[in-house]
């Protein structure tokens, strides 16, 4: 979790704008970078709707030092006055607090029955109260400084001869009036007394000979259960069982818990701001490349008065003192107990007081909502405006928008329907099962609805409609046909998916991949043209470990120091980004975890292609793919080149981490070596392990148990994907197993009839390319892999295999639109700080077309040969 999210987390909403400013500083930080680098344009605070000059350019630390420091010294400054006055305010509560529990302790257990009745018994008094009106839960929702401010108890002395207006006195010659908040303290202090406890007192204002009389009679036998029940100990307010006694309490427990809450807040307040200043004072040395961090941390935060050893000391010392009080007053002096209970009551009261802050923040980071311009995109932010209807068509329940969507679900449900009842192919099985391939490619390539939501459609599909045969040929029960689905779907190679998806969050969680990266560009220097493709092979090298969705996102955080400091209108930025997302794509072909359509490839394939094989293909492939592809933006932007045309930008260098590997990522690193390691080998050890499903479990048992993944962690994976996967396993199941893919073989074997090998590998290339292109990469390899299965089987020497491995690995170069794989559709997000979009269809059209078509004859050549030479 980012600092000023939990900042907003951990907060006292009142004393919100006490805490240092932590996101502002944090943007003082941007501009001093690009002022570092010599950037002298206006930065745009778009929130603050203002234009704020950069001074001077190209300065050193020391002088980028000396705009910082007044800010911070500023930020010091507000911390310090608020909590030295609220110091003082804690300082008083608990002063008083002690001196009303001593005092309550001399009055002795019985004070409160000490009534002068000298009033007219029909008149009513304004200080007496009901002790049975209801509750007020009001009081638990205020924060600490506001419940302050409201509960206050004023002592005054009285004179023997006092007015008769007093009726409740405690002594001969004082009384305590207590506020009316207070007052509802009592009232639901003793609104939570058992019955018995209260019978007879404060029913009413009623004073008639009758209700004295009771009145007197129940406390006098309050008394003396009291008596007899205390014997063995000496009786004190604390410990007595009589009404007054029980409500002192209860009154004196709200109040030292709210104390405690207020206390407790304040220590917090402490620790959140020295974590601000140390996080931004981190976050501006490694941006500017300064040292100012320990110096200022700790000859000036350090000294100030809410961050002393002393201040923290005596804050402490409060705490301590308030748990005593608690103890004396409740827990009958068990402090084990008292600490507890005041410990529950703060987190009780953290949980209801933030409630709705916690909500609202939560839904927002899992929506990705940013605050005013719609959605955030991982890095971006994209405006979702609602879909605009092809027409309105009124209705009895009234007018119906007609979208797009709409309209495709719709044509998808009459072919499907239509191919139900129309004898397309022989065999019943088989014509219900290509209805069902159909509708579901429609839905797919539409996406009328969910991706997933179609994969899960499928399986009822087939079960209903009865398309699962038996190996005798006759249609399997539903739940026979029930089973068999189910069975296949949960596969393997869904394992694997798993495995990988676990593998990558560990990365990510524990930094490695960020901290690998970082030092792998920290020696691309400052030369355009060496950044960019230093750039591309990191996000090919990290598509292959932590999948292409997660990739891209990494890298487009790590460029962001250098967009900031790029000149205005440089052709680098666009430049840079597109050629991660296009390496991104080839990183999908290059390892069998790294997108679904290579483990949907691995599982079509028999026998099964070790990762040692795979390796062979793929990364030559990818590097030559790499490489051209950097040729060709180099040529189509010239990024080297200043937007004025005169001489050449230089990049700012990225820094190494300076941090030790810890004790955690040492074991994640030793884990993953060693999962991939026994993928590699995984065909010598079959008679151990049987599958590489069964290895995808090692990961899984080793980061999970040992807590470097929680239960979140397994909740953010990407189960669409892993739906996505089951519902195309379980449609390539249901064309083999009701016949239809031996139709279609029959249709394709006289189509190739007379065609060498090499043809059938640049058409089934080109078909692969287009598809893949303009739908969903893993739904095209759905439905491409059994038909290139089908055909390689076809074919003289059974070259499934081969043609299976090309179809793969083409499915992840289709890249030549904004929606082609999810690594395009990432970086057509990705706007500069003024709201502009780096990337325009045009970039996509003019890079990605060419790139595509440069990846796929790689394949369909180099990867070609490889695939014969390793016995495809």
């Amino acid at each position: 979790m980012k600092f000023s999210s939990s900042l907003k987390f951990n907060a006292v909403a009142e004393w919100w704008d006490e805490y240092i400013a932590y996101e502002a500083l944090k943007k003082h930080v941007y501009q001093l970078e690009k002022q570092k680098v010599g950037l002298q344009e206006s930065f745009h605070d778009l929130e603050a709707n203002e234009h704020t000059s950069l001074i001077g350019a190209g300065v050193d630390a020391a002088s980028t030092d000396a705009l910082f420091t007044p800010l911070l010294d500023r930020e010091l400054k507000k911390v310090c006055l608020f909590y030295e006055t609220e110091e003082q305010r804690l300082s008083d509560e608990v002063s008083t607090l002690q001196h009303e529990v001593e005092q309550h302790e001399q009055n002795g257990p019985y004070a409160g029955h000490q009534y002068i009745d000298d009033e007219d018994p029909d008149d009513e008094d304004d200080d007496d109260f009901d002790l049975q009106s209801p509750v007020r839960t009001e009081e638990r929702t205020q924060s600490p400084s506001r419940q302050r401010r409201k509960h206050s108890r004023s002592v005054s002395s009285v004179a023997p001869g006092a007015p008769s207006g007093s009726k409740l006195k405690y002594g001969a010659k004082r009384r305590y009036s207590v506020s009316s908040d207070e007052h509802d303290e009592l009232e639901a202090s003793n609104a939570s007394l058992d019955p018995h406890d209260h019978a007879g007192v404060g029913r009413g204002t009623s004073k008639s000979p009758l209700v004295r009389a009771r009145s007197l009679a129940n406390r006098l036998k309050d008394s003396l259960i009291s008596t007899g029940s205390t014997s063995s100990q000496p009786e004190t307010v604390w410990n007595a069982h009589n009404n007054y006694a029980q409500d002192t309490q209860l009154l004196f427990r709200r109040k030292i818990t709210r104390t405690y809450v207020f206390a407790t807040s304040l220590r917090s307040y402490t620790e959140l701001n020295y974590a601000g200043f140390r996080k931004i004072l981190k976050k501006y040395d490694k941006v500017t490349d300064s040292d100012l961090q320990d110096r200022y941390l700790h000859d000036i935060v350090e000294q100030s008065a809410p961050f002393q050893q002393a201040a923290k000391d005596r804050l402490n010392n409060k705490i301590t003192l308030l748990i005593e009080l608690y103890s004396r007053c409740v827990t009958h002096g068990d402090m084990v107990e008292a600490r507890r209970q005041l410990k529950l009551y703060q987190r009780e009261h953290i949980a209801w007081e933030r409630d709705t802050v916690w909500r609202q923040m939560i839904s927002q980071a899992r929506r990705g909502a940013n605050e005013d311009t719609g959605m955030t995109a991982l890095g971006g932010s994209l405006i979702v405006e609602a879909e605009r209807g092809l027409l309105s068509v009124q209705t009895p329940i009234g007018r119906v928008k007609l979208t797009s969507k709409m309209l495709y679900a719709l044509i998808g449900v009459v072919v499907f329907l239509v191919l139900l009842n129309v004898h397309a192919v022989e065999g019943t099985e088989a014509n219900k099962c290509l209805a069902i391939l159909v509708f579901a490619t429609i839905l797919w390539a539409s996406e009328a609805i969910p991706l997933f939501v179609t994969s899960t459609l499928i399986p009822l599909l087939l079960v209903v409609l009865r398309v699962i045969r038996s190996p005798e040929g006759a249609p399997l029960t539903p739940p026979a046909a029930t089973k068999h689905v189910f069975s296949v779907m949960f596969s393997p190679t869904i394992m694997l998916l798993i495995g990988g998806f676990t593998i990558a969050s560990a990365l990510s969680k524990t930094a490695i991949d960020r901290v690998l990266i970082t030092k792998v560009l920290s020696l691309a220097g400052t030369r355009p043209s060496t950044v960019l493709l230093a750039f591309m092979g990191v996000a090919c090298f990290a598509s292959m470990w932590i999948s292409n969705v997660a990739a891209p996102t990494l890298c487009f955080t790590l460029i962001q120091p250098i967009l900031r400091a790029l000149p205005p209108k440089s052709s680098f930025a666009p430049c840079l980004i597109i050629g991660i997302a296009l390496a991104a794509n080839i990183g999908g072909q290059s390892s069998p975890i790294s997108s679904p359509q290579n483990l949907i490839a691995l599982s079509a394939m028999d026998p099964p292609l070790d990762w040692g094989s795979w390796f062979a293909v793929s990364l030559p492939v990818s590097a030559l793919s790499i490489v051209f592809i950097w040729l060709l933006l180099l040529v189509s932007y010239r990024p080297a080149r200043s937007p004025d045309g005169e001489g050449e930008i230089e990049i700012k260098p990225i820094r190494a981490p300076k941090e030790r590997f810890s004790a955690k990522q040492w074991w994640v690193t030793f884990v993953c070596l060693l999962t991939i390691a026994l993928w590699c080998v995984a065909h010598s050890i079959q008679d151990i392990v049987g599958d590489m499903g069964v290895i995808a479990i090692v990961p899984i048992v080793a980061f999970f148990s040992t807590g470097v993944l929680k239960k979140d962690d397994f909740e953010q994976f990407l189960w669409t994907v892993v739906f996505i996967a089951m519902g195309g396993i379980a449609l390539g199941n249901g064309v083999t197993n009701s016949g239809l893919l031996e139709v279609l073989g029959d249709g394709i074997r006289s189509a190739i009839s007379g065609l060498d090998l090499y043809p059938v590998v640049l058409l089934l290339s080109v078909i692969v390319l287009v598809i893949s292109t303009f739908i969903s990469h893993t739904i095209a390899s759905v439905l491409l892999v059994p038909i290139a299965k089908e055909v390689g089987a076809s074919m003289p020497g059974d070259r499934s295999n081969l043609l299976i491995f090309i179809t793969g690995l083409i499915c992840s170069t289709g890249m030549g639109m904004p929606v082609s794989g999810f690594p395009n559709q990432t970086a057509a997000t990705q706007e500069d700080e003024m709201g502009q979009l780096y990337l325009s269809n045009v970039d996509f059209l003019k890079n990605g077309v060419p790139a595509s078509i440069i990846a796929t004859f790689v394949v369909a050549t180099v990867g070609y040969l490889l695939m014969k030479a390793i016995g495809l």
